[in-house]
């Protein structure tokens, strides 16, 4: 593999990152994340200092691995709160109070701004009014909210008296969300009446209220009237978030442990139950921080925005990315492609974005209208476009770097997970880029590829793991800590196994090429989907790919293919042929898919991620488990019907 965007030497030596190195006495990446990885405690230690993390009271050693790998302590007995971190520091700086903090569009082109003084007050107001309807620390409270401004600002209201907020995707049924309030004995649940998307309505105060009428522990309801829409009202439960932001301007923040929770976000799992990540205020969000500020180089003042929902890792990630680097988070609210199929190059103009969060299944959707309507806008001011959510393909990756970038703008491949609180993978913006691909683990992270032996390889497909504790690593699942031990510890001792698989080139490019729980073992050749979904995609008539395995007496396991094709495309029986002969003929005959069938969509997550194993759990009549998270579930009744006529 071979870099196609190489850094000049004066903007390596711009950024965060190759400063930090050189105070620390290090030239040279290799060399710096060979120290990082050697050493946890220094590193961590010293990004603390870097990322000028404010204590209470100071912590008296950076960790303690007494309980092993699994259960390290960080910072242990230091004290602090996310929220002080995230907007009261910043008060004692001119330059940053006046800043927007929080910048909100509406799908409909409106929007509002408050600076970091604006927020501090907002965030004070809505603590005291949590604090009068008796919530504590250690309360949960659930967000089931659209990505409006009042969203963050009980986010950091939650955290700042010491409670932990449990972030649930806007999108849910309310079946979905009281699953999460019943497991994690939520008190307080918060929603608004509805949000716009693609110009309608979607409510969600309905949902809301049936989902607290199935758990006993919810006590309250707070909604915010957001779009003004006539909404049934329960007059003892419910109340006006108006109501709640009446509280006085000031409240001090609760000094919390850092290894107190302040989050609790759920992840779909495989057997039909969701995960509750447990995370502190020591971890996820200087994790998510540092990522940001050493391998993104967001610095303060950059404006930042990343397409997603609360409900996803990504969400409070860019809360904390952009907070804790006093810069400016950008939140959107609706489909990016909605009025017109450029409203995600305007909305990077008007706002003068330094960095945007795409995922390749958007670029995908963007490309049919070509680079021409992004540069009828003006995008001068980013520094970086960032993917995370699932591997790219060739032409997409291209496109975004060639055609809309015009080879200027790095593309941060940005790879790890809702318990990572961040990133394993990156590309770190002091070493050159390849398409599709990542330059290096981020630093501090002691990331590997296995074989089936639980032995380091190079050029072959393998586990992606990690051989060391990080600060954001999850503190177990909520009350299930067998359970979180089982998913990523039980293979091999003292070693994180990630569930994806990866390959390390000769040149040190990581690719990760799918999960490793979706893998493909077609006559005893191993396969990650996204390899022939890559190629599949790369026909002219394809939009999108999936591909799953299903038994076969003959070879074990063949692969079936599910595609969405481009708009101004048929489904037809040739096609079809068509499509197996061209994989065959890119992969060869041992990995002939078995058939290519037609779908109008793929089931996915609201951050674009395809679930192939209710593709395959459905096309082959079983039960696909939870899927809650899904933003399409008709997709999978699609497919599980295709089932049934094949058979």
């Amino acid at each position: 593999m071979k870099a196609v965007w190489t850094p000049t030497e004066s903007f390596v030596q711009s950024t965060r990152l190759h400063r930090w190195m050189t105070q620390l006495g290090f030239d040279d990446y290799d060399d710096f994340f060979q120290a990082s990885v050697q050493n946890i405690a220094w590193f961590w230690g010293e990004a603390e200092k870097a990322l000028d993390i404010r204590w209470f009271k100071p912590y008296e050693k950076v960790v303690d691995l007494s309980r092993g790998n699994m259960w390290p302590k960080w910072y242990v007995r230091g004290k602090l709160n996310v929220t002080h971190n995230a907007v009261d520091k910043w008060l004692e700086d001119p330059r940053v109070r006046t800043r927007p903090a929080v910048v909100w569009e509406g799908e409909d082109g409106k929007v509002r701004s408050f600076t970091y003084e604006e927020i501090a007050v907002r965030v004070n107001r809505v603590a005291n009014g949590l604090k009068k309807h008796g919530i504590r620390k250690g309360d949960r409270i659930a967000l089931y909210m659209p990505m409006i401004p009042e969203t963050v600002i009980a986010i950091l209201a939650i955290i700042r008296i010491g409670a932990i907020f449990i972030p649930c995707f806007s999108g849910f049924p309310a079946d979905a969300v009281a699953k999460r309030l019943e497991h994690a004995q939520t008190s307080m649940l918060m929603t608004a009446d509805g949000f716009l998307r693609r110009g309608k309505p979607v409510r969600m105060k309905e949902e809301a209220s049936k989902a607290c009428d199935r758990v006993d522990s919810v006590q309250k309801l707070i909604v915010v009237r957001h779009l003004k829409l006539d909404i049934p009202w329960h007059p003892e439960r419910d109340t006006d978030w108006l109501e709640l932001e009446s509280g006085q301007p000031d409240c001090p923040c609760e000094v919390t442990s850092g290894d107190d929770p302040f989050m609790i976000i759920y992840t779909s799992g495989t057997t039909g139950k969701p995960k509750g990540a447990v995370h502190t205020h020591n971890g996820f969000a200087l994790k998510s921080a540092f990522d940001a500020g050493f391998g993104m180089d967001v610095k303060p003042g950059d404006v930042m925005c990343w397409l997603t929902d609360m409900g996803w890792m990504m969400g409070p990630f860019l809360v904390f990315a952009t907070l804790f680097n006093g810069a400016t988070m950008v939140i959107y609210e609706g489909t990016p492609n909605f009025p017109t199929p450029d409203r995600l190059w305007k909305l990077a103009s008007d706002h003068s974005l330094t960095h945007l969060g795409v995922s390749p299944t958007l670029i995908r959707s963007l490309m049919p209208h070509g680079a021409d309507l992004a540069h009828k806008h003006d995008l001068s001011t980013l520094k970086a476009i960032a993917s995370t959510g699932e591997p790219w393909n060739s032409e997409p990756w291209h496109w975004l770097f060639r055609d809309v970038g015009n080879n200027r703008i790095p593309i941060i491949n940005y790879s790890g997970g809702t318990e990572i609180s961040g990133g394993i993978l990156g590309n770190v913006l002091v070493k050159p880029i390849a398409p599709a691909s990542f330059n290096a683990p981020l630093p501090g992270m002691d990331a590997d590829v296995f074989n089936a032996e639980g032995q380091p390889v190079r050029g072959e497909v393998g586990e992606l793991v990690i051989k060391q504790p990080w600060v954001g690593m999850t503190n177990g699942f909520w009350q299930e800590p067998a359970r979180y031990e089982n998913t990523y510890w039980s293979r091999w001792k003292g070693t994180w196994v990630h569930g994806d698989w990866a390959v390390r080139d000769e040149n040190d490019f990581w690719v990760i090429t799918g999960r490793s729980d979706d893998t493909l073992n077609i006559a005893g050749k191993r396969l990650g989907p996204a390899e022939m979904e890559s190629v599949l995609v790369d026909h002219p008539a394809v939009l999108e790919a999936a591909t799953v395995g299903i038994p076969d007496d003959i070879k074990g396991e063949v692969a079936v293919c599910f595609v969405v094709l481009q708009p101004d495309c048929q489904p037809a029986q040739h096609l079809g042929e068509e499509l197996v002969q061209w994989v065959t003929d890119r992969m060869g005959k041992a990995l002939r898919p078995k058939t290519v069938h037609f779908v109008a969509d793929l089931p996915k997550t609201r951050n674009a991620k395809i679930v192939r194993r209710a593709i395959r759990a459905a096309y082959l009549g079983e039960s696909a488990g939870d899927l809650t998270s899904l933003d399409n579930p008709q997709a999978v009744e699609a497919i599980r019907q295709l089932g049934h006529t094949t058979k």
